[in-house]
């Protein structure tokens, strides 16, 4: 009866507790809920006043991008310009040059014209005095022919007698004349050579000079060109760039280092993460048994009433050990041994019972049994075998006394059998707790929280010594883990450093990779000029000694023909010495034939003499006005050509000054050109390094933004489960706010919940790990939804641009294709001279679907491609290539015999579109076919002058039919 009252009065606490508990644990959830809100609501300004700071950056960022992009644009235009300038510059020295080859070579061509002149003028001279001779002397003998006219038959007869002697003289007369045409052939021709070898020996020492003039130009230009100390400005950029890729490189090892430590250490916090909350779970868990099996073991022990226990509070008694306490029971004995000293389990044990008996009187209610501790070394006699004493240890002396009057047995008969031996005051009991006296009988059997105390204590002691040992290395392994992320957070922080001081290593790198690319390239121009200088200068000295040889060879031509003329000057005067000779000979001749024949003969003879010399003189004279006729008409020929290249000479004067001044302005335009591009290059420069500043912000202002995210989420998840905590209750935030005292604190409220709650704990068993653990899951669940919810939104996020890329590829795509479909359907008929073709797809999905190409020449109904010529195949892919090079055109387009199995037709209609389509890019094709060549304005070609000797000839068409017109 006592025991149902105690239970009833334990039940009426209970629910008044438990009343009292949901509404302490409904205010505490209220005020935290409150603390929640101002600690959200400055949460909230923090994450505002950090996105504000973080559009501040981004705009910086924004404004930046856009100096950036205006710069790059203006760089763009500048460049351009400076293009621009240097392609007129390049243009201006080409017309320069053009200009001084074109005056040089009307300069030689007028000076041979000038000798021919002279030459022609001076034979034109020596023909007319021979012709005037000529007409003279036929004059003189037709005068003496019509004299000799009357006595022509006297003349006759008397030829007749002087015939033979006549005919002697006339004969050596004409011998004497042949003679003097070959000598004045050889005069004239020795003269002609005497003057051209004049006009070569000059035009020979004006290479020679022009030699000179290049030679010393090349001499200048090699020594301008140092190329020791471009070798010696990139050897010191090589090691520069040496060093400095040597520290990237250790930086980037270090960076492999850290990094591989920190992913280690990441893998080791996850694992000292992993196994604290193991051992953290495990200790929870052991610590919520032992609360139980400690909550059950003070429900057991707590006997008496409440004045019992504030008696022993009084008495400082409420904190000493009970008997159960302080025994150890050998194993499977204690059940026997709660069976027989059953309330004496809650015995108090007290040093000394003096002073417990003094204060007993201030009992007023409730029982109370105590028993004296023995002290160390009293009652250490070793107690019967055959007792319950010798199954016991640790036990006061009182207990072990109670205990060695029981006897024990091994079973329930050898207890009967033992009973019948026993005296009025003794006992047996077995193992399992049936107990017998002689006279009674005892056995429990309660499934009460008082049974099993002793297997309850010995549980307990277990599980302290384990609950120290999992708290040992729960405690370790939180240090392993604490150790770790500092070092984690060391290495991070180091990795930071390192990767700056890379940037910015990786930016001198990259300056100065970049002026040793410059260098290398300067470099190389100044060894491929030097090269180019000594092939020159090698030519030039072969080409002077070239002219070398010919003037030399022109020299000793001339000093032949000087030779020759004084030769036939002598020859002359002695064929004009036998002229008379010969003249006097036939004079005394026709003498003597007068003399020794008739008057008549001689006059015949004379007559004779003097028509034979007419026709001489005749054949002669027409000879002599034939080479004069030729003359003339050279002398003619010659000043039209000089008159006519006067005015270009001119003028191709007057246009080198003009392009002479145009290359100086053109010089200072360049020159501004570069001093403009390099300062808007220094420009981006600087743009670039403050965009990687502001990028290093904004990256940090974002951080602190999801940081400032990440507190705003924790605490609304944190309030929406206090809400839904309290929304579980039977009561309104508002309410319990209104009604609550304004002193509140949640401090205060927790303790006084606690209080509660331990008066709960202590009214019976209750599990009170399980609330923590409760707590502590959901907690993790509530932060493993906050968790799965940013997925969740990230997943979205993700989803939505791979849609939002989807529809963009499929409308460029769409696009793309239908552009590349309308090229390919205007420019197959152009090359194919009609026909049709167009592009298919073959899929519903534009981003699976294929492409099928329909091409039908004309005249074919093909249907598959493997029924087209070579030729319309590759007119085919040049239609589809074309169109879609028309869409996206490059600055060149390099085409490498694609011309090779077409016709000339074919070719004819290829070579169009690629000229139609030259406005606006420039093509460099491969071919061997001359109809395409004709297309180009430029040709380079390898041909091979020696015998493995390859040599690069380029030809610039325009340039060519300028030269040729000029």
């Amino acid at each position: 009866i006592q025991h149902l009252d105690r239970q009833a009065k334990t039940a009426e606490r209970y629910s008044r507790y438990k009343s009292e508990e949901r509404r302490t644990a409904a205010e505490v959830l209220a005020l935290r809920t409150q603390e929640i809100d101002q600690r959200a609501a400055a949460a909230n300004a923090h994450l505002s006043e950090q996105k504000t700071r973080r559009e501040e950056v981004i705009a910086k960022q924004r404004s930046i991008e856009a100096a950036i992009e205006d710069a790059r644009v203006l760089q763009s235009e500048r460049m351009d310009e400076f293009n621009a300038v240097q392609g007129r510059y390049y243009k201006v020295g080409s017309d320069i040059a053009r200009l001084e080859q074109s005056i040089e070579h009307a300069r030689e061509l007028r000076e041979r014209q000038e000798a021919d002149l002279e030459q022609a003028v001076v034979g034109a001279r020596e023909i007319a005095a021979h012709i005037d001779q000529d007409q003279n002397e036929i004059e003189q003998l037709e005068l003496s022919l019509s004299e000799l006219i009357p006595g022509l038959e006297q003349a006759r007869q008397s030829e007749r007698a002087s015939s033979a002697s006549l005919q002697r003289a006339e004969a050596a007369l004409a011998e004497w004349q042949t003679q003097w045409d070959a000598h004045a052939l050889r005069y004239n021709a020795a003269l002609q050579q005497q003057n051209v070898e004049n006009t070569r020996a000059e035009q020979i020492e004006s290479r020679l000079q022009s030699f000179s003039e290049r030679q010393k130009k090349l001499v200048d230009a090699q020594s301008v060109a140092s190329l020791e100390d471009l070798k010696a400005q990139y050897e010191d950029l090589a090691a520069q760039e040496l060093r400095k890729r040597q520290a990237r490189e250790e930086f980037e090892r270090h960076l492999v280092d850290i990094a591989e430590k920190i992913r280690k250490l990441r893998e080791q916090d996850e694992t000292l993460t992993r196994l604290v909350e193991e051992r953290r779970m495990t200790l929870h868990e052991s610590q919520g048994k032992f609360a139980s099996l400690e909550a059950l073991q003070d429900a057991a022990l707590g006997s008496g009433d409440d004045g019992t226990k504030r008696w022993l509070a009084g008495a400082g008694l409420d904190s000493n050990r009970r008997v159960a306490q302080t025994l150890d029971v050998q194993s499977g004995w204690d059940r026997a041994v709660e069976t027989v000293l059953g309330d004496y389990l809650q015995a108090i044990c007290v040093a000394d019972i003096t002073p417990v008996a003094e204060s007993i009187m201030d009992l007023r209610s409730g029982s109370l049994t105590v028993f004296r501790e023995q002290s160390r070394g009293e009652g250490l006699s070793e107690a019967p075998s055959n007792t319950l004493a010798s199954k016991v240890t640790g036990a006061p002396a009182a207990v072990m006394q109670l205990l060695a009057g029981v006897r024990i047995a091994s079973s329930l008969s050898e207890a009967l059998a033992t009973r019948e031996s026993l005296d009025a005051n003794g006992s047996v009991i077995t193992e399992d707790g049936i107990w017998l006296g002689r006279d009674w009988l005892r056995v429990a059997r309660t499934k009460d929280g008082k049974a099993g105390v002793l297997a309850r204590e010995h549980e307990m002691r277990r599980m302290k010594s384990d609950i120290r040992e999992m708290q040992a290395r729960y405690e370790s392994t939180r240090k392993l883990q604490r150790d770790g992320r500092v070092r984690l957070t060391q290495l991070e922080e180091r990795r930071e450093t390192l990767q700056q001081d890379a940037s910015v290593l990786l930016n001198e790198y990259s300056e100065l990779k970049a002026a040793l690319e410059s260098a290398r390239f300067k470099m190389d121009q100044a060894a491929a000029r030097a090269i180019a200088l000594a092939e020159e200068a090698g030519e030039l000295d072969s080409e002077k000694i070239s002219a070398e040889e010919q003037l030399r060879e022109s020299r000793r031509i001339h000093t032949q023909a000087i030779e020759s003329l004084d030769q036939l000057e002598a020859e002359k005067r002695s064929l004009e010495a036998q002229r008379d000779e010969l003249r006097s000979e036939l004079q005394r001749v026709r003498t003597q034939a007068e003399e020794d024949r008739q008057t008549v003969q001689n006059i015949t003879i004379q007559f004779e003499s003097r028509r034979n010399s007419k026709e001489s003189a005749a054949q002669n004279l027409s000879r002599m006005q034939a080479q004069f006729n030729q003359f003339q008409g050279r002398e003619r020929e010659i000043r039209e050509q000089l008159q006519q290249s006067v005015a270009p000479l001119a003028d191709n004067k007057k246009l080198l000054e003009e392009q002479l001044a145009a290359r100086l302005k053109v010089e200072e335009e360049l020159a501004a050109a570069r001093q403009v591009v390099e300062k808007i290059e220094a420009q981006l420069r600087e743009l670039d390094q403050s965009r990687l500043q502001i990028e290093q912000s904004v990256d940090a202002t974002r951080t602190k933004v999801s940081e400032a995210e990440m507190a705003v989420q924790e605490l609304r998840v944190r309030r929406e489960g206090f809400a839904d905590q309290l929304s579980k209750t039977d009561f309104e935030l508002e309410t319990l706010l209104q009604e609550m005292d304004e002193s509140a604190t949640v401090d205060a409220w927790e303790e006084k919940l606690a209080k509660l709650r331990l008066r709960i704990d202590r009214l019976g068993p209750i599990n009170l790990a399980a609330i923590d653990e409760f707590k502590e899951q959901t907690e993790r669940k509530e932060y493993l939804d906050s968790q799965l919810t940013d997925l969740n939104d990230a997943l979205q996020t993700l989803e939505g641009a791979i849609r939002k890329i989807d529809r963009e590829t499929r409308t460029r795509f769409r696009e793309t294709f239908n552009n590349v479909n309308d090229g390919f359907k205007r420019l197959f008929p152009k090359l194919f001279g009609g026909g049709h073709a167009y592009l298919e797809m073959t899929g519903d999905d534009l981003l699976s679907a294929g492409v099928t190409v329909m091409a039908r020449p004309p005249g074919k109904r093909n249907s598959t491609i493997h029924l087209l010529s070579g030729g319309e195949k590759a007119l085919t892919a040049v239609a589809m290539v074309f169109a879609i090079f028309e869409l996206n055109p490059a600055p060149f387009c390099m085409l490498d015999e694609v011309d090779a199995p077409l016709d000339d037709a074919n070719v004819g209609r290829f070579c169009e579109i690629v000229k139609a389509m030259s406005d606006t890019v420039q093509f460099i094709f491969i071919t061997h076919n001359k109809v395409t060549m004709e297309l180009a304005r430029q040709l380079s070609g390898v041909t091979m002058q020696e015998p493995g000797v390859s040599r690069l000839v380029s030809v610039d068409l325009d340039a060519a039919v300028q030269m040729a017109a000029s």
